[in-house]
C-alpha cells in the first residue's frame, strides 16, 4: 500500500477510534492507540497511569499551564517528558510496520514521511451527544461537558506541540464527517484513500 503509515485524530464522540480499529483490522495491520501508553511509560521513566492521563491531553488548566509547569535541571517539564517518549515511540512503530495510529499527535510527530495518510474525524452534536450517553450512560448536559472537556485539552496540546491548530483541515489529508457518512463510508474512503 503506498500510505503504510494512517493517523486518525478526532473529536471526541466521532468514533474515530472505532473507525481506525477497523480499518486496521480490514486491511490486516498493526492498530496503536492507548496500547503505547506502556512503552510511552517505558521511555519516559513515568507511571502507565500517568501517561494514561496526561500524554494526549494538555492540563486541565491549558495553555499557560504548559508555559508554567515545574521544569527540571535542564529545563523540561514532566509534559515535554511524555512528549520526547510518545514521539519516539511513534518513529520507532511507524518505521517498523504498517499501522494505524490514534491521536498522540502522530500526524505531527509524522509529517515529514510521505507515506502517511493524516485523517481528521468530526461529527455533528447530537450524534456525538448520543454516542458519549450511550456509551458512557450519562446524561445529556455530561456528555456535551465531557465533550468540550477532552476536545479543548486536545486541541491545547496539538497547540503546544505543534504549534498549529487542531482540527483545522489543512493539517490532515483527509477530513471526514462521521455523522454524514457513517463509519462504514469513512472506513472505505481511508482504505481507498491508503492505496
Amino acid at each position: 500500500m503506498a500510505k503504510r503509515i494512517i493517523t486518525i485524530s478526532r473529536e471526541y464522540g466521532s468514533g474515530g477510534r472505532f473507525i481506525g480499529e477497523e480499518v486496521a483490522r480490514k486491511l490486516g495491520i498493526a492498530y496503536y492507540d492507548k496500547d503505547i501508553i506502556g512503552q510511552i511509560a517505558e521511555q519516559s521513566g513515568l507511571s502507565p497511569e500517568y501517561i494514561k492521563e496526561n500524554a494526549e491531553l494538555s492540563p486541565k488548566k491549558g495553555l499557560f499551564a504548559y508555559a508554567f509547569a515545574g521544569r527540571d535541571i535542564t529545563g523540561k517539564s514532566i509534559e515535554d517528558i511524555v512528549y520526547e517518549a510518545q514521539r519516539k515511540v511513534i518513529l520507532e512503530l511507524a518505521g517498523k510496520e504498517p499501522c494505524v495510529i490514534v491521536g498522540r499527535n502522530a500526524d505531527y510527530i509524522l509529517k515529514d514521511r510521505d507515506d502517511v495518510l493524516n485523517v481528521f474525524i468530526h461529527g455533528d452534536m447530537p450524534e456525538k451527544t448520543q454516542r458519549i450517553m450511550d456509551l458512557y450512560n450519562v446524561e445529556e448536559k455530561e456528555a456535551v461537558k465531557m465533550m468540550a472537556d477532552t476536545d479543548k485539552r486536545r486541541m491545547t496540546n496539538y497547540s503546544f506541540y505543534t504549534e498549529q491548530k487542531w482540527g483545522k483541515a489543512s493539517n490532515y489529508t483527509l477530513c471526514l464527517n462521521s455523522s454524514q457518512l457513517g463509519y462504514d463510508r469513512c472506513e472505505k474512503i481511508i482504505m481507498e484513500c491508503g492505496k
